[in-house]
């Protein structure tokens, strides 16, 4: 286990730090899960890629983890703030349904985009609809030690109370408070304290009885009831947007600190965001792309049909922190990379152990180890794997197959396949059935051209560039393209 190698950019501390687990090897992790009122789009996928990711990169170091990740359904109001309709109310009411009919409907259709794009299943995915009690006793905590206060109904977290509210966003109380909207008749003691409990008026489809009377929770708590239940008042690594970083995830320090007495998380982390021509991709913004349309190419800012799989190594390209520019030429050379990476490995997976020098497989596990260690570098991790891989085509191709390589082609499974999750898949998702028949026959045209048969190499070439596959000679061997 390279427990002492791991570094992770701690959003909370502003730096780097070497990842330790509160109880190694032992690791409770708990990423924010979509509010389910419409379809997941490509900002959803570059967080949970990314966190799918750290999950398991984790689990390739044999840590244990357990993975919490949440459905918001009920709570997060439109505007993100204390004021407004409900999210889910809101798309029910435009649909003329139940808003349990939407969450219902939005969450499946985000595990299925999720499937799709491999990324791995939480272990637990609680809703906040089903925690309610946990809100209500983790609210009544607060009232009672001096955190929070009811007025009419309504229950507010005094962030005066909490001389650390604004350590991970940064903001000062008066720049919290200068940012939020005051409504006229407010009745907030501060215009920054954020809601714990709302009252419900008699057209509010989804309350509950609560010791304030009838009403909804707000959107932070339920994180904080949710994950303490299941990972405990102080747990490793909360993840997240990096939008949520206030005043989401600020307002979830300030509840579960002040609530257990205790420090909620050791690492933050937050990925950036996905844009489009510079700017944040996002449902509230209307320039969002949903998965599904990627997938069908059903959209106007699209030209074609994109697979899950190259939606993926696509994002896994750019760092996690980094910003992600969408634009259907970086699409087209994801896709060309990774048919040259599926190439690579589909050559040296068919290939037979040989009598050549064994592979230095430990210098490759290191250069593997060594940027993933260094906050997950996904994308340099990618080129650790293309380095490595066109050095072994080149030794098999020459006829100099390593006699280690069935150790190879394990440590590159569990790289390429368990890690970064791009292996070819079987059902032909990157087209490995066709990817294996075109490897077939540039075996066959390699052993035409090695019997001087020309002709019948050069009718492989020019047939295969009419079925739209274009056959590339280079020093390394043969390389091909889909067009």
């Amino acid at each position: 286990m390279a427990e002492q190698s791991l570094h992770v950019y701690n959003t909370l501390t502003r730096k780097k730090e070497r990842f330790e687990p509160i109880n190694s090897p032992y690791v409770g992790m708990y990423v924010c899960g979509p509010t389910v009122y419409g379809d997941a789009h490509l900002g959803h996928a570059k967080s949970y890629v990314s966190f799918d990711l750290v999950l398991r990169y984790l689990r390739y170091l044999e840590y244990k983890v357990k993975y919490v990740q949440n459905i918001t359904d009920v709570g997060h109001l439109v505007g993100d703030g204390d004021e407004g309709e409900d999210k889910l109310a809101k798309r029910a009411r435009i649909e003329q349904v139940d808003p349990m009919q939407i969450a219902e409907r939005y969450t499946n259709t985000y595990f299925r985009d999720m499937d799709k794009l491999n990324v791995l299943r939480p272990d637990i995915t609680p809703r906040a609809t089903g925690h309610i009690p946990e809100q209500i006793a983790m609210i009544q905590t607060l009232i009672k030690k001096g955190h929070a206060y009811d007025v009419d109904g309504n229950v507010y977290f005094d962030v005066s109370s909490d001389p650390d509210y604004g350590k991970l966003s940064g903001r000062t109380l008066d720049e919290a408070e200068s940012g939020t909207r005051v409504e006229i008749a407010s009745d907030k003691k501060n215009p920054a304290d954020f809601a714990l409990w709302k009252k419900a008026d008699d057209g509010h489809l989804m309350k509950w009885d609560s010791p304030w009377g009838v009403g909804y929770p707000g959107w932070h708590i339920e994180c904080s009831a949710m994950s303490s239940k299941y990972l405990g008042e102080s747990f490793d690594i909360h993840g997240g947007g990096l939008e949520n970083q206030f005043p989401h995830h600020e307002c979830e320090i300030a509840q579960s600190e002040c609530a257990h007495e205790t420090q909620f998380v050791k690492y933050w982390m937050h990925n950036n965001m996905v844009t489009l021509e510079g700017q944040k991709m996002g449902k509230s913004l209307g320039n969002a792309i949903n998965l599904n349309e990627f997938f069908t190419g059903d959209h106007q800012l699209l030209t074609r049909a994109w697979s899950p799989e190259v939606i993926r190594f696509f994002l896994l390209q750019s760092h996690y922190r980094s910003t992600t520019d969408f634009s259907e030429d970086a699409l087209e050379a994801a896709e060309t990379g990774l048919k040259n990476l599926h190439s690579i490995i589909n050559s040296i997976d068919k290939a037979e152990s040989g009598n050549g020098n064994e592979y230095p497989i430990k210098k490759m596990e290191a250069d593997f180890e060594a940027v993933m260690n260094d906050d997950f570098n996904s994308a340099q991790a990618i080129a650790v794997v293309f380095e490595h891989g066109k050095e072994l085509r080149k030794l098999i191709t020459s006829g100099s197959v390593p006699s280690n390589l069935d150790e190879v082609k394990e440590l590159l499974k569990s790289i390429v396949d368990e890690v970064l999750g791009i292996w070819p898949s079987a059902d032909g998702g990157s087209s490995n059935l066709t990817g294996g028949l075109v490897e077939l026959l540039i075996d066959i045209r390699k052993e035409a051209r090695s019997n001087k048969d020309f002709a019948l190499s050069d009718k492989i070439r020019d047939d295969l560039k009419e079925l739209g596959v274009q056959l590339k000679d280079g020093k390394e061997g043969t390389t091909y393209e889909l067009d």
